[in-house]
C-alpha cells in the first residue's frame, strides 16, 4: 500500500510537523524504531485546551471533543513520521500509541477518547497501523492540551 495515496484517497492533508516546546527532540530513530514524542492536538493551527469530563461543569469537553482531539494528535504523530523519515512508506508498523487524556476524576472514557487516533492509525496504514496501548487519565497536560499522545513505531531500511 501507498501511504500518499492512502491520506489522499482519505482526504487528509497532514500538518506540519510541530517543533518541540520544550528540551527533547520530536523523534529518535534507534534500533530500526522510531520514538515519536507527546504530540499535542492542534486543529486548524489552535490548541485543543481543556478537560474531558461529563458535561456537568462546563467548560468540560465532552467524549467527542476528546476523540477529535486524539485524532489531531494522530495526524501529528503522523507529519513528525514523515518529517524523520521522508517517506511514510517506510513505516513496517505502528507498535504503540500512550494517550494521556486530561479529565476530571469522574471521567472514566479513556479508550473510547484513544480511539480517535486508533482509528486513523488502523485507517492510513491497514494492518500495520493495529498497535497496542495504553490511554490513561492525567489532571493536567502540557498548555493544557486536551489529549497528548506519543508513539512507538518500527521502520524499514
Amino acid at each position: 500500500m501507498n501511504i500518499d495515496a492512502r491520506l489522499t484517497e482519505l482526504g487528509i492533508t497532514l500538518p506540519k510537523a510541530a517543533a518541540p516546546v520544550a528540551a527533547y527532540v520530536a523523534t529518535v530513530a534507534q534500533g530500526g524504531m522510531l520514538y515519536i514524542s507527546g504530540q499535542l492536538p492542534f486543529i486548524g493551527g489552535i490548541l485543543i485546551t481543556g478537560k474531558l469530563g461529563n458535561g456537568e461543569n462546563p467548560p468540560e469537553r465532552t467524549l467527542e471533543e476528546g476523540q477529535a482531539a486524539a485524532r489531531a494528535c494522530a495526524l501529528m504523530i503522523i507529519a513528525q513520521m514523515q518529517a524523520a523519515l521522508g517517506d511514510l512508506n517506510r513505516v513496517e508498523r505502528i507498535v504503540k500509541l500512550g494517550v494521556f487524556v486530561a479529565s476530571t476524576p469522574d471521567f472514566t472514557d479513556q479508550p473510547k477518547v484513544a480511539n480517535g487516533a486508533s482509528d486513523v492509525m488502523e485507517a492510513v496504514f491497514g494492518d500495520a497501523g493495529k498497535h497496542a496501548r495504553s490511554a490513561v487519565s492525567v489532571p493536567v497536560l502540557p498548555l493544557d492540551a486536551t489529549v497528548e499522545i506519543d508513539a512507538v513505531v518500527a521502520i524499514r531500511g
